[in-house]
């Protein structure tokens, strides 16, 4: 079939504004975190925080920052990038971030937050994924306690600058709970040293639970691991004492009834999976 040459201009015409019109719908789809502007930028970023779509958030909010590297919705974004970071598993990310923000932003209003999340992103890394789905804090006793020496240190300069703030009651209590984790970490040792026969050893750490945790339950067994090591070093005086000290303030620990607690781990706990006695 001939196609005349108006036909074919036509039909030259359909095509672009097939086309164009192609390329526009394409436009629209990539309106994107490139080329959006910062309200709406913010707004996909914070909806995909909403919606645990952390990678996208994450994605968002480190185009924000960089698109737009001053004014308010810079430094919220900065938090929200941290905490992001923080929920899509990436601890090193989120504490770099989270650090960045304070050095940067040290009377920001929400720097309280920033204080109490760089806590949370070293506490939660103080035990495994396993560990945590099995509730086993046991096993976090018997770890490098590196990240919960930090959390804790996080966690108090939080309400020590900002007694008031409405994370530090929750700060508090999760310092309670690395204080006991901390103490029985130093148990744990101590009684090792206590079964082989270091008992110079077994006595400094548990000198060291009840100099510098002395709210901590363990103490009671720190005084009692003490009396045990004074024994074994002949220094009876000392021994007396301290078993004196421990009578009065925990009268009913087993050691005052059993002269050779704490006992071994049996070898059938030490077989048990995550029992921590390995």
């Amino acid at each position: 079939m001939r196609v005349t040459k108006p036909a074919l201009k036509l039909l030259i015409v359909l095509v672009i504004a097939v086309a164009m019109s192609s390329c526009s719908m394409f436009r629209h789809k990539r309106d994107n975190v490139d080329t959006m502007p910062v309200e709406k930028l913010y707004a996909f970023a914070h909806n995909s925080l909403e919606n645990a779509d952390y990678a996208a958030a994450t994605k968002a909010y480190q185009r924000l920052i960089a698109r737009f590297p001053s004014g308010d919705y810079n430094e919220q974004a900065q938090l929200d990038l941290a905490y992001s970071q923080y929920k899509d598993n990436q601890p090193d990310d989120a504490y770099s971030t989270i650090n960045r923000f304070i050095k940067t932003y040290p009377t920001q209003q929400h720097v309280d937050y920033a204080y109490y999340l760089r806590g949370l992103i070293n506490f939660d890394r103080t035990s495994g994924a396993i560990e945590r789905l099995m509730h086993r804090d046991e096993n976090q006793t018997r770890r490098d306690q590196g990240y919960n020496l930090q959390a804790f240190d996080d966690f108090s300069e939080l309400t020590r600058r900002f007694p008031d703030s409405a994370y530090s009651t929750d700060a508090r209590q999760r310092m309670i709970y690395l204080r006991n984790v901390l103490a029985q970490f130093e148990i744990n040792v101590a009684e090792f040293y206590l079964r082989n026969k270091a008992y110079i050893a077994s006595a400094n750490r548990a000198q060291y639970v009840i100099e510098h945790y002395q709210q901590a339950p363990q103490t009671g067994d720190a005084l009692a691991i003490l009396t045990r090591s004074y024994i074994a070093l002949n220094q009876k005086s000392l021994a007396d004492q301290t078993r004196q000290v421990l009578a009065l303030n925990y009268p009913d620990h087993p050691y005052l009834k059993d002269a050779k607690w704490p006992h071994p781990p049996s070898t059938l706990r030490k077989m048990i999976p995550f029992s921590g006695h390995h």
